[in-house]
């Protein structure tokens, strides 16, 4: 007997280093979203501030790294598709989602990036100095931080978009979307 609530025909799934790609890439984004908002409510000139704004720089370096792996793998291969009797605007809002994603994950990294780059304190890994792209310019600075914090804010839109649509077809829709992307 089939059950109600499963689709008779479930969505192909994602490959597992997608599911991975995309779960590390997603920690570490909230991750960095969370100790952004909470850094700049530091006290300037404090070690705590000090501390987790490099600790933000540092796993924005690392999520670009995983970043940069996702958009390879991504190039290389097709997403699954999405089920036919999803309407077709929910799987064009899906795919503009998607592209606007990969868009702003390489545009708030470089962002944060360029921002480092035009101050005193430059681009650190774990405390390992970085190569600056530019020199200390608290003008181009301010534009880097203003161009951060306002894809920073986009993403979260987005995301909380995505997170929404996600529980959508977990909780009412019951079509198997979300599936796709879990491990198993």
């Amino acid at each position: 007997m089939a059950n109600d609530t499963a689709p008779m025909n479930p969505p192909a799934r994602y490959p597992r280093m997608a599911v991975v790609l995309h779960w590390t890439v997603a920690l570490l984004i909230i991750t960095l979203m969370v100790t952004g908002w909470y850094m700049v409510d530091i006290p300037r000139n404090t070690p705590e501030r000090a501390f987790f704004f490099n600790l933000h720089k540092s796993i924005g370096i690392l999520t670009a790294i995983f970043i940069v792996a996702l958009i390879a793998w991504r190039i290389g291969h097709e997403a699954p598709p999405l089920p036919s009797a999803m309407p077709r605007w929910e799987r064009v809002a899906a795919v503009l989602n998607h592209r606007l994603f990969y868009v702003l994950m390489v545009l708030v990294t470089v962002a944060g990036y360029l921002t480092s780059s035009f101050s005193k304190y430059g681009p650190k890994l774990f405390g390992i100095p970085l190569p600056h792209w530019g020199w200390e310019d608290a003008a181009l600075r301010d534009n880097f931080v203003t161009m951060h914090r306002v894809a920073a804010l986009t993403f979260a839109m987005l995301i909380a978009i995505h997170i929404g649509a996600a529980l959508k077809h977990l909780l009412f829709d019951k079509d198997g979307v979300f599936q796709r992307m879990l491990l198993g």
